[in-house]
C-alpha cells in the first residue's frame, strides 16, 4: 500500500489548475512532442464532462473545427498540460453535456454566468 503512494507521488506533476466545471469554456495549453521538437498547442473549447477522482480525474473538451466537432480527453495529472485558463463560466444544469453533440450553430451556445464586478 505504501509503495503505491510512493509511485503516485513520483508521477504527480504538482501543478495547480483553476477549478472549472462542465459548461465552462477553457483553453488548455498542451505540450506536443514531434520527434525532437516540442511545441505548445492551445486547445480551446467547452468542458462537456469531468469524470474520475483525485489524481485520476480527466475532463473532455469539445470544440468546433470548421463544421466538425472535435472532442479531446485530458488527464488532469498529465505532465504535458502546461496551463489551463478559464475563458467563460457557463450556466448549465447538468454535469454531462452530451446533448451538445447533436446541436449545431447558435443552438449549441451556452449562457454565460455573470460575475459581479469587484471595485479595487
Amino acid at each position: 500500500m505504501d509503495l503505491i503512494k510512493v509511485a503516485e507521488e513520483a508521477f504527480a506533476t504538482g501543478k495547480e489548475f483553476p477549478k472549472f466545471k462542465a459548461g465552462d469554456t477553457i483553453t488548455v495549453a498542451y505540450k506536443i512532442i514531434e520527434g525532437s521538437k516540442e511545441r505548445i498547442q492551445l486547445y480551446r473549447g467547452v468542458v462537456i464532462k469531468i469524470c474520475g477522482h483525485g489524481e485520476k480525474k480527466r475532463f473532455t473538451v469539445r470544440k468546433m473545427s470548421g463544421t466538425i466537432g472535435v472532442e479531446r480527453i485530458f488527464p488532469i495529472e498529465s505532465p504535458n498540460i502546461e496551463s489551463i485558463e478559464i475563458n467563460k463560466i457557463g450556466k448549465v444544469r447538468r454535469a454531462k453535456l452530451y446533448y451538445l453533440r447533436k446541436l449545431t450553430g447558435k443552438a449549441a451556445r451556452i449562457k454565460e454566468k455573470r460575475r459581479p464586478v469587484t471595485a479595487e
